[in-house]
């Protein structure tokens, strides 16, 4: 018994000081106010001992909302975000129009640069040829910004009346004492003064928008199927264009518009076959042109040339090089290029890419080379999101236009094609080539708007929708009050 009764009495002071801790710690009742119920076993050693259970800690995942990093570091990081910012809906419409307004302002300074030498020589003042083309990129710019304003339907109500516009413009250029030639070539109209007009300029983009809207109609009624209707009247009409351009001797214009009759029937899904017939076609006419023309086979056989050869034949081609290669990386400057000192024919129009090469380098080059590049990929884009037949063909033609005249003339310039006669798109000289172009730059930019995910983000970046927007969200209260 007495060692019971020792063992029972530190057991029950340890109960009594653990009630005594819980009143401690209870808040004070107030009146009317029912008692606390009794802690448990549990509670009063942790109370008594003084200890607490250690935090959980919280993972970082899908629970607490938290994103993860992305494998990889900052350069994961960083093509991500790039990855998103190109596919963002704006991302075609920024191209487009950064990249054509940043190839003309290049192409005006490059003009400026390249003609002053060859203006002193006419016995012109060194601006000359810049003004000009300065009053051109103007005007171009106004019917940019009207094109990137007008919506598709009235592009296609256009069409018929710019094709039979530019049809018989050409016819004129063949009437004696109207049409006047150029370099060997007739395919101009003389406006007065200083001011002419080569109208083939304007039927490349009358074939566009034409044989956009024609095919557009033949898929609404399902007859592209049947290779009679996807030829008919498509290819006549190209030809009878390549046969007016024929006869004044511009194979180069030529060329481009055989380029952009392929674009559209490679888009309204030719088959194999059919393509190849045409193409092949198109490849015999070719064939017997240049070799019944000394002139055609001599620059053929410029093709790669490392000397002027016999008679100066290679002239051009060859310091054409010569200025690329003079230029090193980062080039001679502004206005301190050799070649155009004479030696270079055609500095500030066929040839203005050496020019460049020469004074900005390399680094210039490739950066038109870049701008090239990303308006023919936002065209490409343009053309491959959209669901409209007509939006999708005049897309593809313009983007083939352009990608054809660049990679034709830069590979001409760098010894690598013959030199077909054709400028560089929004880069060289001359008005008459500078117009339709930035025209078709336009219709890219009325395509690219036109997509209802780039279309719903420019309805948000206006202030009037973003104003409205933020006042729906605030519902009113019944006081009155906000």
């Amino acid at each position: 018994m007495p060692a019971e009764e020792s063992s029972a009495a530190p057991r029950g002071d340890r109960s009594r000081a653990a009630a005594a801790i819980s009143r401690a710690l209870a808040p004070p009742l107030l009146a009317g106010a029912a008692a606390p119920a009794p802690l448990g076993p549990a509670l009063r050693v942790r109370a008594a001992t003084g200890s607490r259970r250690p935090p959980v800690p919280r993972s970082k995942g899908r629970s607490t909302g938290t994103p993860r990093a992305p494998r990889g570091g900052g350069a994961r990081r960083l093509y991500e975000q790039a990855r998103r910012a190109w596919d963002r809906p704006l991302t075609a419409y920024y191209l487009i129009l950064g990249a054509g307004l940043l190839i003309t302002v290049l192409g005006l300074v490059m003009v400026y640069s390249a003609s002053m030498i060859k203006a002193l020589e006419l016995d012109k003042p060194g601006t000359y040829f810049f003004r000009k083309q300065f009053l051109a990129a103007v005007i171009g710019a106004g019917l940019m910004a009207l094109a990137a304003r007008m919506p598709a339907k009235l592009h296609r109500a256009f069409a018929y009346p710019l094709l039979l516009g530019a049809v018989f413009l050409m016819v004129l250029v063949q009437v004696p004492g109207i049409g006047m030639s150029v370099n060997g070539n007739r395919n101009w109209l003389y406006l007065g003064g200083p001011f002419q007009l080569q109208p083939s300029e304007f039927g490349k983009l009358a074939l566009v928008l034409w044989g956009a809207d024609l095919l557009a109609r033949k898929q609404d009624k399902r007859l592209l199927a049947q290779w009679k209707h996807m030829l008919v009247p498509l290819v006549p009409v190209a030809f009878m264009l390549l046969g007016l351009i024929m006869l004044g001797g511009d194979m180069g214009t030529a060329i481009i518009l055989t380029a952009i009759l392929f674009g559209l029937l490679w888009l309204a899904g030719a088959p194999t076959r059919l393509f190849a017939g045409v193409l092949g076609f198109a490849g015999v006419i070719a064939f017997v042109l240049i070799k019944t023309s000394p002139n055609r086979m001599s620059r053929l056989a410029c093709i790669g040339a490392s000397e002027p050869g016999p008679g100066d034949s290679c002239w051009q081609a060859v310091h054409g090089i010569y200025a690329l290669a003079s230029g090193g990386w980062f080039g001679s400057g502004l206005g301190a290029s050799v070649e155009k000192w004479g030696q270079l024919p055609e500095p500030h129009t066929d040839f203005i890419f050496a020019i460049t090469g020469e004074e900005l380098g390399l680094a210039g080059t490739l950066s038109v080379l870049a701008l090239f590049a990303a308006l023919g990929y936002a065209g490409i884009r343009v053309a491959g999101r959209t669901e409209d037949p007509f939006v999708r063909y005049a897309a593809g033609g313009v983007t083939t236009w352009i990608t054809a005249q660049a990679v034709i003339n830069i590979g001409a310039v760098l010894g690598l094609l013959p030199i077909a006669g054709v400028p560089l798109p929004l880069f060289s000289y001359g008005g008459s080539a500078l117009l339709p172009t930035m025209f078709a730059v336009g219709l890219l930019i009325a395509f690219a708007r036109e997509d209802p995910a780039a279309k719903a983000a420019l309805a948000m970046r206006r202030p009037g929708v973003r104003w409205k927007t933020m006042r729906r969200r605030v519902k009113k209260r019944p006081s009155g009050e906000r």
